[in-house]
């Protein structure tokens, strides 16, 4: 019976990307939005087929028989549950799609095919296609003789079934075609004359016209196909100590671009014995072909945009973030925290006094080291700028910058080759750890004595996605835990963990543990006469060891009310397990990203905010911190932004016994729009000069 508390961690996932896909449907939302979540639907799928489908894949080889702790599905039953999942959605999102484009028509902007053109269009896209992309097309042709071709991740190509053109009475002699469609030198969206605002499609052009390519056969079926590659690539099992450890990323980044295909999508006429012939070629089971009648990448929606942007009414309105109200820019950021702790709310509230605070540092005679934690960092950082800054001033500067940020590794590079020539001190991760915390320390020396600004955040030290995702940054001189903090700090110099912390949490030998004695407490209140209650917010929960003890919370009568934006493998009001326990899932316009977790109430009520969420990989695999919240102020923040999203009616899911959502709907109630709210909220707040 207790199994049924649980929910698969992929297929939980698969579940919040179709709210994602929700999103695209919603007619609530504008349409040039809608295109965005559309758009994003298939990133986000994208990406769970080369990490999770990935993953699954390498541990289904190398042992068949291991189970799910949680659903006991082997990785096998895994993978055929996503795929036959994924194709439930796919047809949905086809539905959607071609729902879109119907609306985009109304709106001026047309796609068209070449079933919709006329003799004079015919004409000039045959002229284009001979003078501006044959000369810039590959092709290969695919024989016995002649090799199949590398096919680059999440690229299109046109693939056709050749036939010789050979004298008759000749038994046919059958070759596949191919041809990337992905070239950087040609626009994706091609212009069709005299029709204002029609379009087609690059690679439906280069599909049409492949006769013209392949002159020397008989093109007898075609098709568009795009192949996605394993990325998960584990960097320290196979670290060469020839190498220093940035470039050891740099040839893990290389290498990720030729591992194993995991799945190929094809929309067209194509002959099955073709698609297996492909699938033979890239060593992928037939099972992982996906077949669409729509584009097999919409990323040409963020130019349909472009192209609309003066229509205001097709995108959600522009709300900039405002200042925060505890912040006077014109006196000293440092001062000011002395004064008392800080916490700004993105994207509700400007990044800016946290900005201004790193730059203060870099210039403040009276700061002598800034430490800093970097796992994903804006294109053009302003933070960067100021630790620079900082190190060309004489500060001693730390700087752990994670390489294995996936996906972010160039970039993340780059940027530490940039501190170090600035003469910062840049460390790069643990082995075997990720070091995902978002943590900065500056010490400043005040007369005899040293003192501590410690920041804390829930999300990336990021401009351009903390006005993009909610996340919290808290701001404190609190000496004790700036003590602590300069110990996480310690540790990570010399490549170590903590292993013993009074005040904040830290992963991963102090935070999975804390959390349970923190969950025991309520246990224990409870049972002891008075009232249980933990609040927590996160973006995704599968630490089983965290789930079961939740669930035992829940059967002594706790009341746990949980936040869950993506992936949750807790299944609440499951009875006689977990009852007392409710979970929504908030899916909007900005990203749900911020960690709280709220034990108890009242004023003996422990609050913290973290960049962990209950994974295992997160509690026991990553160097994570939690901050706790001391002040009152900040505390009733806390409390005030939990309870807001636990009353929202317009974004808000409720997690059902059996792992399915029901949308809330305002009905004849009052609409409450958290993220609304608390963007109004902070209109109110923001001060006059802003």
């Amino acid at each position: 019976m207790e199994n049924l508390c649980f929910e698969n961690r992929e297929l939980s996932w698969l579940r919040f990307n179709e709210r994602v896909l929700e999103e695209a449907e919603d007619e609530r939302v504008p349409l040039c939005e809608r295109l965005t979540f559309l758009s994003i639907f298939q990133s986000n799928l994208d990406e769970f087929f080369m990490v999770r489908i990935g993953s699954l894949h390498d541990q289904m080889l190398l042992d068949s028989e291991s189970r799910d702790n949680k659903t006991k599905m082997t990785y096998a039953e895994q993978i055929a549950a996503a795929a036959e999942r994924v194709r439930e959605l796919c047809k949905r999102r086809d539905s959607i799609y071609r729902s879109l484009i119907e609306k985009l028509r109304d709106q001026g902007i047309t796609l068209i095919d070449f079933s919709d053109i006329g003799e004079k269009s015919e004409k000039y896209l045959r002229t284009l296609f001979k003078n501006d992309f044959m000369p810039l097309l590959s092709t290969f042709v695919v024989g016995k003789k002649q090799s199949f071709p590398f096919l680059q991740n999440r690229e299109i190509y046109a693939v056709a079934t050749l036939v010789s053109k050979s004298g008759k009475g000749e038994k046919e002699k059958v070759k596949i075609g191919i041809v990337p469609c992905g070239s950087r030198l040609f626009p994706r969206l091609i212009p069709i004359p005299e029709r204002t605002g029609c379009f087609m499609l690059a690679e439906e052009l280069i599909l049409h016209y492949l006769p013209l390519v392949f002159s020397g056969y008989k093109v007898k079926y075609s098709a568009l196909a795009r192949i996605t590659r394993n990325a998960d690539i584990d960097a320290d099992s196979i670290y060469d100590e020839d190498l220093n450890y940035r470039d050891h990323m740099a040839e893990v980044v290389k290498l990720r671009k030729k591992l194993c295909p995991v799945r190929i999508e094809v929309n067209g006429d194509i002959e099955r014995e073709t698609v297996k012939n492909l699938c033979d070629q890239i060593k992928l089971d037939s099972s992982m072909v996906f077949t669409y009648d729509t584009p097999l990448d919409v990323s040409f929606f963020s130019g349909i945009c472009d192209q609309l942007r003066s229509r205001s009414e097709l995108f959600y309105a522009t709300r900039p973030p405002k200042k925060s109200p505890d912040f006077d820019e014109s006196r000293s950021i440092l001062d000011q925290i002395e004064e008392g702790d800080k916490m700004l709310h993105y994207p509700y509230q400007s990044i800016r006094p946290f900005l201004m605070m790193l730059s203060e540092a870099a210039h403040d005679p009276s700061v002598i080291s800034i430490k800093m934690t970097l796992y994903r960092l804006a294109r053009d950082s302003k933070v960067v700028e100021s630790l620079v800054e900082a190190a060309e001033n004489g500060k001693q500067v730390d700087v752990l910058v994670e390489l294995k940020a996936r996906f972010d590794e160039e970039n993340n590079i780059e940027w530490s080759r940039r501190l170090e020539r600035a003469g910062c001190h840049v460390i790069y991760g643990i082995d075997g750890l990720k070091v995902h915390s978002k943590l900065c320390l500056i010490l400043r020396r005040k007369g005899d004595e040293i003192k501590y600004i410690t920041q804390v955040g829930t999300g990336n030290y990021n401009e351009k996605t903390s006005r993009l995702y909610t996340d919290l940054s808290v701001m404190t001189a609190d000496p004790d835990i700036g003590h602590e903090a300069s110990a996480v700090f310690q540790a990570l110099t010399l490549g170590e963990t903590v292993d013993h912390m009074q005040r904040l949490l830290v992963a991963p030998h102090c935070l999975q543990n804390k959390l349970i004695d923190l969950i025991d407490r309520e246990i224990a209140k409870q049972k002891n006469g008075g009232t249980g209650h933990i609040r927590l917010k996160m973006n995704s929960l599968t630490d089983k060891v965290l789930m079961d003890k939740l669930i035992e919370a829940s059967r002594a009568g706790v009341r746990v009310e949980m936040v869950v934006r993506g992936i949750c493998c807790l299944r609440p009001g499951v009875e006689g397990f977990s009852d007392n326990i409710s979970i929504i899932s908030i899916v909007g316009r900005y990203l749900e990203h911020s960690r709280i977790y709220i034990f108890g109430d009242g004023s003996e009520a422990s609050y913290y905010i973290s960049s962990a969420d209950w994974m295992t990989r997160n509690t026991l695999r990553r160097v994570e911190v939690a901050l706790p919240v001391y002040s009152e102020e900040l505390r009733m923040q806390l409390e005030g932004i939990f309870e807001l999203l636990r009353m929202d009616n317009v974004q808000a899911r409720e997690m059902q016994p059996d792992g399915s959502y029901r949308r809330r709907f305002p009905g004849k109630d009052i609409a409450v729009s958290a993220q609304d709210m608390l963007y109004d909220h902070a209109y109110r707040q923001a001060p006059n000069t802003n």
